[in-house]
């Protein structure tokens, strides 16, 4: 995700249980697993069914899936972040990294020339390794997998290769939360901190603006694997998140994301633990400004509505963005 200004809730960023003293990656290194792991991964690219299309086309013979990428890494960009919220991107940024091509086919993806229009390059594994070791040298606080699901075989045996160097910093999942659990059973250990989407509540909504009907049955599944492995946030004494996850949630026009059933299923499932990043930075983008009312931001009201169900439900963690003025349309920071 892109810029945040976020703010937070009235509860304290502080570690929740006992700290986490090592990056669980490191632990699978160790033992041999990561390595098993990262082979089962490819595995899986013979027929590509790493997410809910399971197109099973075969991207291990330069084959590209629905996601438009093949088997090779394609990465749109490399950097340090410092717009993700507090606890992923600290004082130092986010070490962020942009995947090209992605499982959804949003109409308002505001990423679309990345996400959509296959906007990166492809590079080896092994530099992908690189660039994850360069983050950490220029003070990353973590590395954050931005939109990786179609690439995590990839990813995984980058990540081997990196922490033999010395990677050593947590790993972030940054999610449209349209995720399959078999795959995310394989990334168990892997993953320090998940950071997904809950977009909609409604499945002819998601198959409207996103092309996918099954998207909330798969990624209610999602999220209840997510916090199975991660559980809620636990945080370094500078706030820094070392496990945990965040669910992001973007208010739209007239309420097409479904804001209070969503945070509902949070509230109900995982309880006061759960962390909700409430936004308020959808602007029209990709066919957005041709498709009512996505052609606008939300309203102050809008917002609003949508703060007062997260309040209403007792979720006190996390972060919410300031609404516009009721006379104005609502919005918030550029967000990639």
């Amino acid at each position: 995700m892109g810029k945040n200004g976020s703010s937070a809730l009235p509860a304290d960023f502080s570690a929740v249980g006992a700290p986490v003293a090592e990056s669980g990656y490191l632990k699978l290194l160790a033992t041999g697993e990561l390595a098993r792991r990262a082979e089962a991964l490819d595995a899986r690219l013979q027929r590509c069914d790493l997410c809910p299309r399971a197109c099973a086309v075969d991207r291990k013979n330069a084959k590209v899936g629905s996601c438009g990428v093949g088997s090779l890494p394609k990465v749109a960009s490399i950097y340090l972040h410092p717009w993700e919220e507090p606890p992923v991107s600290g004082t130092c940024g986010s070490g962020a990294i942009f995947f090209s091509g992605c499982t959804l086919s949003c109409i308002f993806c505001q990423n679309y020339p990345i996400s959509q229009l296959g906007v990166g390059r492809e590079i080896s594994v092994e530099d992908l390794a690189s660039g994850m070791l360069d983050l950490q040298k220029k003070g990353a606080h973590n590395i954050n997998l931005v939109t990786s699901t179609h690439q995590m075989p990839a990813v995984v045996s980058a990540l081997l290769s990196a922490a033999r160097r010395g990677l050593r910093i947590p790993i972030v999942y940054n999610s449209s939360g349209y995720e399959s659990v078999e795959t995310l059973r394989l990334l168990d250990g892997i993953i320090d901190v998940y950071l997904p989407d809950i977009k909609y509540s409604d499945p002819q909504t998601a198959k409207k603006y996103s092309g996918a009907a099954d998207y909330v049955s798969y990624n209610r599944e999602a999220l209840v694997e997510m916090w199975r492995q991660a559980g809620p946030i636990r945080t370094d004494a500078q706030g820094i998140a070392l496990k945990g996850m965040i669910v992001r949630h973007l208010v739209l026009p007239e309420n097409l994301s479904g804001s209070g059933d969503c945070l509902s299923f949070l509230a109900h499932r995982f309880g006061p633990q759960v962390w909700v990043s409430l936004m308020n930075q959808y602007f029209p983008a990709h066919k957005g400004p041709s498709t009512p009312p996505l052609d606008r931001k939300p309203t102050g009201e809008e917002y609003e509505a949508a703060f007062a169900a997260l309040t209403a439900l007792g979720i006190s963690n996390g972060f919410v963005q300031a609404a516009r003025s009721r006379s104005t349309p609502g919005g918030g920071d550029d967000p990639s």
